[in-house]
């Protein structure tokens, strides 16, 4: 019987493994909003109602408080993260504008189907300071989708609702088969929110925006279903 030696390093795989397409689109957009001043703060993925949908003006009422949507744990009183909102809402605490601040992460939503998963990836971005405007935020989202893809693809805002904003919009892109694909939310944020993080809505304004990794990565790579990305397949994943 042959004796193992200790010493003799271990034969290894060439084949070494690589950053998947999800993180490689996640840390390409949050170092571009770090070019443009962000700065990256993370939370926790297990959230207080508070700071998951109180904080956000969410009331109770709204859809996405109910348990079909959103996971309940601990007995009811957390959630599992339906946004990465939350980490900017604890961020703001504390804290004197101006600020910039973005975070990226996992979050989390009943949905289960080709082009929706209940995890997926999530950044979002927001600014404070005196006199923010509405023309200031759909500059820095073009000027955002156009690093992102190119500066060729065509982009409408269209208005919209939020709780956190007022006045809010989601942003299409024109796809290859003339079809508008929406990619992102925005607007300019509610008064409420900066009161309830102890912002003076009168002296100061703010934008914010939140995308989902899994939708940018499918547009650009050209990925029909979402699910490809989660199974393991490193023939598929190879590509990237």
């Amino acid at each position: 019987m042959s004796s193992f030696n200790i010493n003799k390093p271990p034969l290894l795989n060439s084949t070494l493994g690589g950053n998947h397409p999800i993180n490689q689109i996640k840390d390409f957009i949050i170092t571009i909003l770090k070019d443009y001043g962000f700065k990256q703060v993370e939370g926790p993925e297990v959230e207080s109602e508070e700071f998951n949908f109180d904080m956000l003006n969410i009331k109770k009422s709204h859809p996405a408080r109910q348990m079909h949507d959103t996971f309940y744990v601990n007995e009811k009183s957390s959630v599992l993260r339906t946004h990465t909102s939350p980490v900017q809402i604890r961020s703001m605490l504390g804290s004197t504008p101006p600020m910039a601040f973005t975070s990226g992460g996992k979050v989390y939503r009943k949905d289960d189907d080709a082009t929706h998963l209940p995890m997926f990836h999530q950044i979002e971005g927001i600014y404070v300071d005196e006199e923010v405007t509405f023309a200031q935020l759909k500059d820095l989202i073009h000027k955002l989708i156009y690093a992102i893809f190119d500066e060729k693809v065509q982009i409408r805002f269209r208005p919209s609702y939020f709780p956190f904003t007022e006045p809010s919009a989601e942003v299409d892109i024109l796809s290859e088969n003339g079809k508008w694909l929406e990619i992102l939310g925005c607007g300019i944020v509610n008064p409420i929110v900066l009161s309830n993080c102890d912002i003076d809505p009168v002296k100061y304004s703010g934008l914010a925006f939140g995308l989902g990794v899994e939708r940018i990565a499918m547009l650009k790579y050209g990925v029909n279903d979402i699910r490809e990305f989660y199974k393991s397949n490193l023939d598929f994943l190879s590509q990237f």
